[in-house]
């Protein structure tokens, strides 16, 4: 891409210490946390904005700053990766790299709460960010922090949005320790491990986090607050998911039959029986959620489960029935009416 970048241009091996504003005006914060923070600057000398991130060398270590630069840039040529420039340096007390800058913000401010984003909105964005992961999985590369602040939006139609933070990504099948806590979008299996208990970084961990996402994106909720069988709805999405019950979770209600078997698939609990990212593509031709329900209006997910269910039943006691001599090769309602007489009688 011919554009003006920033002229100060180092490797992460050969940090060159420069004081940042002979260099960068800084215009605001666009984000803090347990990192450090990400700035809005503009490049002194090219006059492009850039979003630089800050990171104390207080709490990061080099390597820790090397990884993530170097994880951006190498990834940033995929269209929905954030670009990270070739642009890193060192202050006095933090270490620093630039990357472009989202002018709409990130997905997180974009989900009205309780609410939910449109459903062709959320087509938009899985569509884009699956194509992001699909290609950091083919690198041998997981995420490990798939979350809506960590999605940048550059257009207001949601046409272009991308993927970023890489600070913890790590190599498929690198071993490391837990020292996190658990958020609504961390897989079973990790929110099960103690702190400090080795634990195996894996892309099915992403897919987890990836179907938490889309929930989150149609709902404005979060399905539960852990992934862990003490929350009462993870419990009940689980009992649900493993086949324990036909009864489909309050909350997950509102999508439609065919929906909700990609949910069985990408958020089982066994991380070997998850479906790839590239899964959600087979759906986005489909109806997601259900359409508002009104008198007379077509059976709920429920009903429909519940009737296949009473189907079964009446098989079994078809069969029953037969065993005691009575007929039941007729009309199926005509015989499900003899069904119900014969109950009646026991």
């Amino acid at each position: 891409m011919n554009m003006p970048r920033s002229p100060i241009s180092s490797t992460s091996d050969n940090l060159r210490q420069l004081n940042l504003k002979d260099h960068y005006q800084l215009i605001r914060d666009l984000g803090r946390g347990t990192y450090g923070k990400v700035v809005l600057a503009k490049c002194l000398e090219t006059g492009t904005h850039v979003a630089l991130k800050v990171l104390p060398k207080s709490t990061t270590k080099l390597r820790e700053f090397q990884r993530e630069f170097q994880y951006s840039y190498f990834l940033s040529p995929h269209s929905n990766i954030v670009d990270s420039y070739n642009v890193a340096f060192e202050t006095r007390s933090s270490y620093v790299f630039a990357q472009e800058y989202a002018p709409i913000g990130d997905l997180f401010d974009a989900i009205p709460p309780q609410v939910g984003m449109k459903e062709k909105d959320v087509k938009s964005v899985v569509k884009q960010i699956a194509s992001a992961l699909e290609f950091m999985h083919s690198k041998q590369l997981v995420h490990r922090d798939i979350k809506p602040e960590n999605i940048l939006i550059f257009e207001d139609d949601f046409n272009k949005v991308k993927l970023m933070d890489f600070g913890m990504t790590r190599k498929d099948g690198t071993v490391i320790r837990k020292t996190n806590g658990s958020i609504p979008y961390t897989p079973p299996e990790i929110c099960e491990a103690v702190r400090n208990e080795n634990i195996t970084v894996a892309a099915n961990g992403d897919v987890w986090a990836f179907g938490v996402l889309l929930f989150c994106m149609l709902t404005g909720n979060f399905p539960w607050e852990n992934a862990d069988i003490g929350d009462v709805y993870f419990s009940e999405f689980i009992t649900w998911q493993r086949r324990k019950t036909s009864k489909v979770p309050s909350q997950w209600k509102r999508f439609t039959s065919k929906f909700l078997r990609y949910f069985r698939k990408s958020l089982d609990i066994k991380p070997d029986r998850r479906c790839e990212v590239k899964e959600i593509n087979k759906y986005l031709q489909d109806n997601w959620l259900l359409p508002s329900r009104i008198s007379g209006d077509s059976t709920s997910d429920d009903d429909e489960e519940e009737s296949v269910s009473n189907s079964d039943q009446g098989d079994k006691l078809a069969l029953i029935l037969q065993n005691h001599g009575i007929d039941t090769k007729v009309d199926k309602r005509l015989r499900d009416v003899r069904i119900s007489e014969w109950l009646l009688s026991l």
